[in-house]
């Protein structure tokens, strides 16, 4: 996990609920990060290419992650 946010600007995901049960995601140079919504200050998961991004959502569609 990483704690620096410097920089970065999340977003609330698109396949987040309403409630708060949420993960925001913001976009990196080769990738992308993601964190807890309720948790910020736990830091965030980096993805440091764009195949590492794209592994995890289709392992997370799989229901896998």
């Amino acid at each position: 996990m990483h704690s620096s946010t410097t920089g970065l600007r999340f977003r609330k995901s698109s396949y987040s609920s309403t409630a708060q049960e949420c993960v925001e995601v913001a976009d990196l140079p080769e990738g992308a990060a993601v964190r807890d919504t309720q948790h910020r200050e736990r830091g965030h998961i980096a993805f440091a290419s764009s195949s590492e991004w794209q592994a995890f959502l289709a392992a997370a569609r799989r229901d896998e992650a």
